[in-house]
């Protein structure tokens, strides 16, 4: 037998409800509600704008600002011509798990999404200050530079930079890094470097027009930025690396202490790469 659907007549009035919140925010609360009482997976189709207004006895205009404030919060989506749907649950991120990027999405009800990577670019160059005395090396010497992008299902993405001192890592392997292989597996493999423990700070940002056309968002639209430097077993930075998150598809948990602080605030005010014109590597 198919439930009642939530009417704001259940509550006395909708007057009742908008003398303690804004009208909008009320309208939010109902969404959220008829997606609880009638078991809505995702993907299943909401109300339309005209009869959440009727339901809530406000007007469309209430209505639209309830849904954009939902769609930021990842909570639905919004499909031109079609309607409103119940969005897909945030992916959760534990990115202090140390190893590849794999190794940091949690299990979601006994399964890990798909993940894909593309390699965007490989090059040299010398770091910024803040980057080399991040990776204790001199701003003089040259460093890897590696972007790569990561889908997660089907349009989910992140993107990641590494950034690794030829000193350490004097090659790469360029093949196996456009196949999709782990850089993190390869130098293990070659160089046997493991990052043992990292230190790592968390921003929400807006993305460069760069960065959100490859993460498929808009300029303005909110995403989470990761710094971080990866320390070995003997407390040697090799690595710096930067990744941006989705911020409406991600949840990200968090534990422990890493035994450095080496990103405070003014630490991360010039995170970049010079690149060099012909090198010879």
């Amino acid at each position: 037998m198919e439930r009642a659907m939530p009417t704001a007549k259940r509550d006395g009035a909708v007057g009742t409800a908008t003398d303690r919140k804004l009208r909008y925010e009320y309208v939010y609360d109902l969404v959220l509600a008829i997606m609880a009482d009638r078991g809505l997976q995702p993907g299943d189709r909401l109300p339309s704008t005209t009869e959440l207004a009727e339901i809530a006895d406000v007007s469309s205009i209430s209505v639209r600002r309830a849904l954009d404030e939902l769609e930021r919060a990842g909570k639905i989506t919004r499909r031109q011509g079609l309607g409103t749907f119940v969005a897909e649950p945030r992916i959760a991120s534990d990115p202090t798990r140390p190893g590849e990027l794999l190794h940091t999405l949690l299990d979601n009800d006994g399964g890990l999404p798909p993940v894909t990577t593309s390699l965007i670019s490989i090059g040299v160059g010398l770091p910024s200050t803040t980057i080399a005395t991040a990776l204790g090396v001199d701003p003089g010497q040259p460093v890897w530079e590696i972007w790569r992008k990561r889908s997660i299902g089907s349009s989910d993405k992140i993107l990641e930079r590494a950034v690794l001192p030829l000193s350490r890592v004097p090659a790469i392997d360029q093949d196996r890094l456009a196949n999709g292989e782990s850089l993190y597996r390869f130098i293990d493999e070659r160089y046997h470097l493991t990052d043992e423990y990292t230190e790592q700070a968390f921003e929400v940002d807006t993305p460069s027009s760069w960065e959100a056309e490859h993460l498929g968002v808009a300029p303005g639209d909110p995403i989470v930025r990761v710094r971080g430097v990866s320390f070995d077993a003997e407390g040697q930075a090799f690595d710096c690396f930067e990744q941006c998150y989705r911020a409406t598809k991600f949840t990200f948990y968090t534990a422990g202490q890493t035994r450095h602080r080496i990103l405070g605030p003014s630490e991360l005010s010039n995170w970049s790469v010079a690149p060099l014109s012909n090198p010879s590597y």
